[in-house]
């Protein structure tokens, strides 16, 4: 919640000028004007609209959000500038960007279990991981509906990811990847669902044996050639995802079931099995995130209260940072791509850049959270967003330009697992409530 200001002087006024990126209608004139100095963001958009509505009378209410020397204002004008140090004796400039605020709640897609793994990254398609062993891929729109159902895992999903994509229109095929708690990776190859009543049910053209322990976390290369996958085992292990058994005219070869092993009820029942290029070893704990931004570096968090940088072609540590807290969820994102965000066992999202001197303090720290983070993501396009999810049932938006979350979405009855950007301007969220949960209209600019 916004600080009310209630202590301001409300006679006491500023001169201001609104200024903007956004294109026209929703450009005002550049001229200075005089406006209460105890007015919040709120009342700053009621005069954006104002005057917007003066010179496009066709013009509808649109909220803003309003930023001074690049910090969003999120307390009352002259606090903030008290609280920056910023002269009210000249005139402002003042930017206006238009406020991220989700619009809509789509119906919740109901699964048999904890929903543990989400990923939006393929089209209109999304990928969930689930603690009854099954992968579901669904397709967005008005009601969502499960197009596919990847089966075969012999516990539960704890990480699942789009990984190669290719073809257009009904030819289209993508593959994915996911992790369980039965030690494996499994690999599947998905077509078109267009046109089926019922979702088309799958089973794995490719194993990845050789965790001693539960795989918690798997990432699939900027190359999409490659995955690497973290497990309680407190190892890294990297698998070459290209080399796939396929027939002639470019088919998954059909499976066959083999035998059980009675010693790890594993069952093998892919075609082939695929073996690790390298493992990469120096947790100590569960590896319970991975995530792989550049060909040559990689990055994991893990139980062991550390997050590492690695070079994956030497295989050696090339930036280690301990901070003090079991880690749940990494990515990396913001200027350039550079910096590292995590959450763990407190309510704190930090966020590291490790091309800073001194780079083991986070240069930011949000603390808006009731319990533990169990997911980070950075949005695709932006470098100044990103979302977390809670324990607390909570999914926030957060901007580096302000310490208030943009946004709470507060759609999920019990903890929330997983969560990941959708098209760019909707996020998706699985939880203990056993439910996927889509939020649209969020605009990101």
């Amino acid at each position: 919640m916004e600080p009310t200001g209630s202590g301001s002087d409300a006679s006491r006024q500023v001169q201001v000028r609104f200024v903007t990126r956004l294109k026209p209608p929703l450009r005002v004139p550049p001229t200075s004007m005089a406006v209460p100095s105890h007015l919040t963001r709120l009342g700053l958009s009621e005069i954006v609209n104002l005057l917007l509505e003066n010179s496009d009378p066709e013009h509808g209410n649109q909220p803003f959000d309003f930023l001074i020397d690049g910090e969003l204002i999120r307390m009352p004008l002259d606090q903030f500038l008290m609280t920056k140090g910023i002269s009210a004796e000249k005139v402002l400039e003042i930017e206006y960007v238009k406020a991220v605020v989700p619009r809509k709640q789509e119906d919740p897609c109901p699964h048999d279990d904890w929903v543990s793994a989400v990923d939006g990254s393929y089209s209109s398609f999304i990928l969930t991981g689930c603690y009854d062993g099954l992968a579901r891929i669904w397709e967005g729109g008005e009601v969502s509906e499960c197009t596919h159902i990847l089966e075969g895992h012999n516990g539960a999903i704890t990480s699942a990811k789009f990984i190669e994509i290719g073809g257009v229109g009904t030819e289209m095929n993508f593959h994915v990847v996911t992790s369980s708690k039965d030690r494996l990776l499994r690999l599947w190859k998905c077509g078109s669902a267009q046109n089926r009543e019922n979702p088309i049910r799958l089973g794995a053209y490719k194993i990845f044996p050789g965790h001693t322990s539960a795989v918690q976390s798997v990432a699939v290369s900027s190359s999409r050639e490659m995955i690497c996958s973290g497990s309680w085992d407190c190892s890294i292990k990297l698998w070459d995802a290209k080399d796939s058994e396929e027939d002639g005219d470019g088919n998954t070869i059909s499976l066959k079931k083999r035998k059980v092993n009675s010693m790890t009820t594993e069952f093998k029942d892919a075609q082939s099995e695929g073996a690790a290029t390298s493992t990469l070893m120096g947790h100590t704990q569960c590896v319970s995130a991975v995530t792989w931004p550049d060909p040559d570096v990689l990055y994991s968090a893990s139980w062991d209260h550390s997050i590492r940088q690695w070079d994956v072609p030497s295989g050696k540590e090339t930036w280690t940072m301990v901070c003090g807290k079991a880690l749940n969820c990494l990515d990396i994102g913001g200027e350039s791509s550079s910096l590292v965000a995590a959450g763990g066992s407190d309510p704190v999202l930090r966020i590291w850049d490790p091309r800073k001197p001194g780079s083991l303090a986070p240069i930011f720290q949000f603390s808006s959270h009731a319990s533990w983070i169990s997911a980070c993501k950075w949005h695709p396009r932006s470098w100044f967003h990103l979302l977390s999810a809670s324990y607390d049932g909570k999914v926030m938006l957060w901007d580096l330009r302000t310490a208030w979350p943009l946004a709470i979405m507060d759609s999920h009855q019990d903890k929330v697992l997983c969560a990941d950007w959708w098209k760019g301007d909707s996020v998706v969220s699985g939880g203990a409530d056993s439910k996927l949960r889509i939020t649209s209209g969020i605009e990101i600019q």
